[in-house]
């Protein structure tokens, strides 16, 4: 009679069971929606956690075994990866493609580096959404799978898997996650120690008040104890980890370039633009750290910091309101590293994909970058959102923005006592502002320091600074201008920045190209308001108004009386060596980041392959453990046991096959039914020749008065493998490829009990039988010792009685 089969677990029982895991997977998961962006990732995570958990529940009740469920989980990720994880490659959204699966299969290694190395929002392009379809699908099939098969203490192992894909998600998320890291650990907690109780058996009435003190103790220890250990420590981002981020820091300022784009003026067109919006500025870069020497951005690692560049996929956020547009741009003459943005950009298509490569983004300041830096023949194109500019009276009296920015040095004293006396009469945060932008553009002068024109020095530094508003005259340009204001308005406690950029003074017609030269170069300061955010003020006075025209101040205006502060010590500030070096579109040496390259190269290989071994696994352990059967057998001490093991292989290989013969059959009845498995195949000759040879050598083997030679048994190998490779020929490629991960041979077949065999292969257990009666012992199943000869005597008198 047929072993029955291990019942299932059903019922309200295993309901709880795949609620309770398939709802902890969803809340651990639920952090990568926001790494996604615009919920992008719904369907693939609540789809793969709906298939994974159905596909479990499917093989528990049809009784699959694990590598079935294995081969399950393949095949729908691949037809339904698809609609959920690549659906820009199928048809309607739904149907796969030859393309559609080209994606996924490569997706399941190259997806994981792509999305590390991406700015959240990442998008939903080519195989971003795998990663998280994987995580849902494995994680759920594994979780139900051990849940539902496994008994006693072995089910609550299915706890873990959660544990593992929060690790996972921890990892592959952001600094700040959506969902705080302490729910997400309070949930498992609270869910999983009373369902692991449970399943194994643990769960008493009585103790529901120590479990409930136990995890009151857990959250408590978590909510308040895990800050007092863990500090200020950052949180491990494995995507800064992968690529370290762009540092422009190592590049000269790009303020400094500023007379060297005057130079050019319009003999040079340096680039074009088609679709700008009226009146809208194009940025080159954002500046908010000041040295004493130049502005630059800062590098303090933070998530807003200005020289903190990332990867960003097909979609970035634009958390403000404007006129949206696209805006094409074609360079021709501009170089360095800054790529030129409009407004707030909603996306960056660069066709160019070797460009591509290079493009970060940093959405604090609306500034990109291309690392192997522009160059003639580049084309690009932005969804953009450009804001509009809120007037002094709807700022009205907003405060400044609670805004980090870098602590500034070496700034001349002079700064803050010319900001005080200028703003003296103003009231609120937005008058302040005014009233400084107002002064510098109605009592400075405009001079680019060419030929014809007055006196300008370049530069922006400390010195600079102190004799444009300690002079008797205010002479200078944008990059100067601008420095001023933006230093005068953070002594007032506003926050500042400067920003370089093109402002063209041709109007932009729609559906034209618009040439941008050098003579369009242009410095503004924007400050943050709470409620409006970042609001540009121009310092810059009008080109009209030059030095020429007047060489002493307006009477009627005159420029306040200040007390001059001493001049800084020589030493107090080093001036750039050149302060006109146009930004080098060349990657500068690479510094020494503290991040071993040994690390990378392990952290990369880690989130490449583990998902790849993480399906192979089962296949590779049932692979491993034949190999170790068939070595065993093989290499065998004693040389009977090799024969006997050699047929024993030549079974197993069988049963993979699904051909298997009868329990209790002797060698050559096994041989007979071999023989009629086969019949309908077109290797049944070959199969019927050998099996039969081999179920003759291993019975001569056994019973013979001499053992077999070495040199015997490794021929009885070689026939083992001709008659093995005969049988997989008479089957279909895909039976052959079942066969080796089949686990019907690695089950056992059903073997006479220990007390009926004697191991042993002397020719002293070989027995006679009275004539006309075979011996028992002779029909003994392949690879086993004879019976002892009381068995063997008792079963010859029940046959003659």
């Amino acid at each position: 009679m047929s072993p029955r089969r291990r019942p299932r677990r059903a019922g309200v029982a295993a309901v709880a069971d795949v609620v309770c895991l398939v709802g902890v997977l969803g809340v651990a998961l639920a952090p990568l929606v926001a790494v996604y962006g615009d919920r992008v990732a719904v369907p693939a995570i609540a789809g793969g956690l709906l298939l994974g958990a159905g596909l479990a529940l499917l093989g528990a009740a049809r009784g699959w075994s694990a590598i079935s469920v294995v081969a399950g989980v393949v095949a729908t990720y691949f037809v339904a990866g698809g609609a959920l994880a690549a659906p820009s490659t199928t048809v309607a959204g739904v149907v796969p493609t030859v393309d559609t699966l080209r994606v996924l299969a490569r997706g399941l290694g190259s997806s994981w580096q792509q999305m590390l190395t991406l700015q959240p929002p990442v998008g939903s392009s080519g195989a971003l959404l795998v990663p998280p379809y994987v995580l849902a699908l494995v994680g759920s099939a594994a979780a139900v799978g051990i849940a539902l098969r496994a008994r006693g203490a072995a089910a609550s192992s299915a706890a873990f898997v959660p544990v593992v894909v929060v690790a996972a998600v921890a990892l592959l998320g952001t600094r700040h996650p959506t969902v705080p890291p302490i729910v997400t650990g309070v949930v498992l907690l609270v869910v999983l120690l009373p369902w692991a109780a449970w399943r194994a058996g643990l769960l008493r009435v009585r103790r529901f008040v120590s479990l409930g003190l136990i995890a009151a103790l857990g959250v408590v220890a978590a909510v308040a104890g895990a800050p007092a250990v863990v500090g200020e420590t950052p949180r491990l981002v494995v995507r800064d980890e992968i690529v370290p981020p762009f540092d422009p820091r190592a590049y000269p300022s790009p303020l400094s370039a500023f007379r060297q784009f005057v130079k050019e003026g319009k003999k040079t067109t340096l680039f074009t633009v088609t679709g700008l919006p009226a009146q809208a500025r194009i940025r080159l870069a954002t500046l908010d750290r000041y040295d004493g020497v130049v502005w630059n951005v800062a590098g303090d690692g933070t998530a807003d910091s200005s020289g903190e560049f990332r990867r960003v996929g097909g979609t970035i956020d634009a958390p403000s309101r404007g006129i949206p547009a696209t805006v094409r741009v074609a360079v021709d003459g501009l170089t360095g590293v800054w790529l030129p943005t409009v407004g707030e950009p909603t996306s960056l298509d660069v066709p160019d994909q070797t460009a591509a490569a290079g493009l970060r983004f940093n959405d604090a300041t609306q500034a990109a970058v291309l690392t192997g830096g522009v160059h003639d023949g580049l084309t690009y194109s932005m969804d953009v959102v450009v804001p509009r500019v809120p007037t002094d009276k709807e700022i009205g009296r907003a405060i400044g923005q609670d805004v980090t920015l870098p602590v500034d040095s070496g700034i001349p004293d002079i700064v803050a006592t010319t900001a005080a006396d200028v703003a003296r009469d103003a009231g609120t945060p937005v008058q302040v502002a005014r009233a400084l932008s107002q002064w510098l553009t109605d009592d400075g002068y405009f001079s680019n320091g060419l030929t014809g024109q007055a006196d300008s020095l370049s530069g922006h530094g400390a010195d600079r600074m102190s004799s444009l508003l300690g002079g008797k005259l205010m002479v200078g340009d944008g990059e100067q201008y601008a420095s001023a204001m933006a230093l005068m308005a953070r002594a007032m406690g506003l926050p500042s920045r400067v920003v370089l950029g093109f402002v063209p003074q041709e109007t932009a017609v729609k559906g034209k190209p618009l040439a941008v030269t050098g003579d369009d170069i242009s410095a503004w300061v924007e400050i943050a308001f709470s409620g409006y955010g970042w609001v540009p003020f121009d310092a810059t006075p009008p080109r009209e108004q030059t030095p020429e025209q007047s060489e002493q101040p307006n009477p009627s205006d005159p420029q306040p009386q200040v007390v001059q502060p001493p001049p800084p010590p020589p030493d107090a500030v080093k001036p750039p060596d050149d302060d006109t070096e146009q930004p080098s579109p060349q990657a500068p040496p690479s510094a020494q980041d503290g991040t071993p390259r040994w690390r990378e190269v392990v952290i990369i290989g880690g989130a490449v392959t583990a998902p790849l071994l993480l399906l192979a696994l089962p296949f590779i352990i049932v692979g491993a453990l034949k190999a170790r059967r068939r070595r065993k057998r093989r290499r065998s001490r004693d040389v009977t046991s090799r024969v006997a093991g050699g047929w024993d292989e030549v079974l197993d290989a069988a049963a993979d096959l699904r051909r298997p013969v009868l329990a209790h059959a002797t060698r050559r009845e096994s041989a007979r039914a071999l023989d009629d498995a086969f019949a309908d195949t077109g290797a049944q000759p070959a199969v019927a020749s050998s099996v039969h040879e081999l179920a003759r050598t291993a019975d001569r083997a056994a019973f013979a008065p001499r053992p077999p030679t070495a040199a015997e048994a490794a021929a009885y190998w070689a026939d083992v493998d001709t008659a093995v490779r005969a049988m997989r020929r008479g089957v279909g490629w895909r039976r052959r490829t079942w066969a080796r991960l089949s686990l019907a041979s690695l089950r056992g077949r059903h073997r006479p009990s220990k007390r009926s065999r004697r191991v042993t292969a002397s020719p002293q257990s070989v027995v006679t039988t009275s004539p006309g009666v075979s011996s028992p012992a002779a029909t003994s199943t392949a690879g086993e010792a004879p019976e002892s000869q009381d068995v063997v005597l008792r079963k010859t008198s029940r046959r003659g009685s």
